[in-house]
């Protein structure tokens, strides 16, 4: 038997899109002279339709649209994803279609909840071994857990979250000597995952002695969960089929032929490779953007552009995007893609594409410095984005007038060091939405993960965007990240920003302003944010752990400050832009961690911590 396996870039109710995905990739099987296929979990509506899965007509129109794809399954079986009612509870289901009818329908037995995952919010996990019938149009189906014969061979199940699980259905299903285990899958993209993720179906397909079949959603399905693509077939602890990562095609099949007789791989289709981290950033980063882009229907991205290590790295990443999907697509298929019409003549370079897409300011104050216009500029001309230059101290000025007259005194950096700081970032943000609302184009923010935890930055001022594409990773990340793409991304304009010590230039040159001599080594901050967010330890856990590498004094006080400003800037957080999940963990309220808006600060916990440093 061939079997095949595939990962679909699907869109929360983009009906159209879906089941046009789902035909190619029938359609792709069949050329294969593939006989079982599966895709991925929730493909028919999307994975991503978040609270509207409590809506009865969604899982209604999904089972319409089931029933259109059917006629095409004429000669091969496939298995597709999608909320079913059943006994007025929602369920997460795979159904199995074949030789243009429907066998059955599958309900998933373990909901995620934790991290990225709500799904328990809105399905009901089915109970092992249990198997009742659906009725659709007047016919009645098998609903629940049981395994399907195909050509001989016993079918079964696990999905997605199914296989993470210990007690997991494949410890069932060995025991009945099932040959196939499919599991359609949404399983999300995090730096270094697909490693883990390969390894785990090489292990199962060996431990339970059968072909385990593993499908998966692509690239950015409805705005913040990055899906690397990865669909894989394994047989008895052989890798035998895996997709290329991050793929711009909206599907992307792979396949294997198996001799079940001889129990041999007679085929296999083995694409592309694991990566490093640096590298996996920037391609689930850059199918992110580019997703995003096109999904909001937006001509572009604009950038206020410091001449620091954050928008740098976003610029980066933009013109990343555009030279891979370029590369992926062509021009023209990638213009087309973005909904964006050719212009005349040959068809545009990459330089030309890259001036058209992003649009790049400096605004200056009267505490900007020249090595950062330069370090702007050098590296917005490197890349030919269309670049701006201005000031802004005519805004900041006028401000600062009308409130010095309304409070009768003027204001000074001695008494009013974070008003004076803030005003120049706010001031900013207005002119460069304008320009991006001139253009039709995203504005893009620079928030990364650090500043986010401890609320180092300006609410709608450098926060102030519609999407914020790397608040998800750390600071330290960032800067490490710059100099490798300098040396292997070729980006030598970085030169320039990598020599600089972060600073948000917002005193007086003379102040010697540095984020971390204002908050604390960027390397610590991590250190104690990944200690409470990932392995969820409280702040004297933490303080035994970080006084293994400085003085318990100076730990103390480097938790108390980071503790502060976590509880005090929840609001910020809250308040950021739509950010991409990249790591293996974020901040983000909406996708992961969830923390009250007001608190009792830690005030007891830190107690012990404070009496160091009395």
């Amino acid at each position: 038997m061939i079997v095949g396996t595939a990962a679909l870039n699907q869109t929360p109710l983009d009906w159209e899109n879906n089941r046009e995905n789902i035909l190619e990739a029938i359609a792709m099987a069949k050329q294969q002279q593939v006989s079982l296929l599966c895709l991925p979990e929730m493909c028919i509506p999307g994975y991503g339709c978040e609270d509207l899965f409590l809506h009865p007509w969604l899982a209604e129109k999904s089972m319409q649209v089931v029933q259109e794809i059917t006629p095409a399954t004429s000669g091969i079986t496939v298995i597709v994803g999608l909320p079913c009612h059943y006994n007025h509870k929602i369920y997460n289901v795979a159904c199995l279609l074949s030789d243009g009818e429907i066998l059955g329908f599958q309900a998933k037995q373990h909901l995620p909840k934790d991290g990225v995952h709500y799904e328990p919010r809105w399905f009901t996990p089915w109970p092992a071994g249990k198997v009742t019938t659906l009725n659709i149009a007047g016919r009645q189906y098998p609903f629940g857990d049981r395994t399907y014969t195909l050509d001989g061979l016993t079918l079964g199940f696990e999905i997605c979250e199914d296989a993470w699980v210990d007690d997991r259905p494949a410890c069932r299903l060995a025991e009945e000597k099932v040959h196939i285990i499919l599991n359609p899958s949404a399983s999300h993209f995090a730096m270094m995952k697909s490693r883990v993720r390969e390894q785990k179906v090489i292990d199962a397909s060996a431990e339970f002695s059968c072909t385990y079949v593993f499908a998966n959603q692509l690239g950015n399905e409805a705005g913040r969960i990055i899906y690397d693509g990865d669909a894989l077939i394994a047989h008895h602890g052989e890798l035998a089929a895996r997709t290329a990562l991050f793929s711009f095609n909206r599907v992307a099949l792979t396949w294997a032929g198996i001799d079940y007789a001889g129990n041999t791989i007679i085929t296999t289709n083995i694409r592309g490779g694991h990566t490093s981290k640096e590298e996996q950033f920037v391609a689930a980063t850059a199918l992110g953007l580019f997703d995003y882009l096109r999904k909001s229907h937006s001509h572009g991205f604009v950038l206020s552009l410091s001449g620091g290590a954050d928008s740098a790295t976003l610029l980066v990443l933009v013109t990343e995007m555009i030279k891979r999907g370029v590369h992926a697509l062509g021009t023209a298929t990638f213009l087309a893609r973005l909904g964006l019409a050719e212009e005349q003549g040959q068809l545009p370079t990459v330089e030309a594409v890259t001036n058209r897409l992003l649009t790049v300011a400096y605004q200056a104050t009267e505490n900007s410095s020249a090595q950062t216009l330069a370090a702007a500029e050098t590296l917005a001309t490197s890349v030919n984005a269309r670049f701006y230059h201005w000031t802004i101290d005519a805004a900041v000025t006028g401000a600062r007038q009308i409130i010095e007259n309304a409070i009768g005194r003027p204001l000074t950096w001695e008494t009013d060091d974070i008003v004076l700081q803030n005003i120049q970032a706010r001031s900013r943000s207005p002119i460069i939405w304008m320009l991006a609302n001139l253009q039709n184009a995203l504005l893009l923010t620079t928030s990364n993960r650090s500043e986010g935890s401890v609320g180092y930055a300006t609410m709608d001022g450098d926060t102030s965007g519609s999407l914020a594409p790397i608040a998800g990773v750390d600071k330290p990340f960032i800067r490490h990240w710059l100099r490798w793409a300098e040396e292997h991304l070729g980006y030598t304009a970085l030169a320039n920003v990598n020599r600089l010590t972060p600073t948000a230039e917002l005193r007086p040159a003379a102040s010697g302003q540095a984020d971390e001599a204002d908050l604390m080594p960027y390397v610590i901050l991590t250190k104690i944010e990944r200690l409470f967010v990932l392995q969820k330890l409280p702040p004297l856990a933490i303080h035994r752990e970080l006084s293994k590498e400085i003085s318990t004094r100076q730990a103390a006080g480097y938790i108390i400050k980071f503790f502060r400003l976590w509880s005090h800037n929840q609001w910020k957080r809250e308040r950021l832009a739509p950010s991409f999940h990249l790591d293996d963990y974020n901040i983000d309220p909406r996708s992961w961690l969830r923390f009250p808006i007001l608190s009792g600060s830690f005030k007891n916990e830190l107690e012990e911590l404070t009496k160091l440093l009395r």
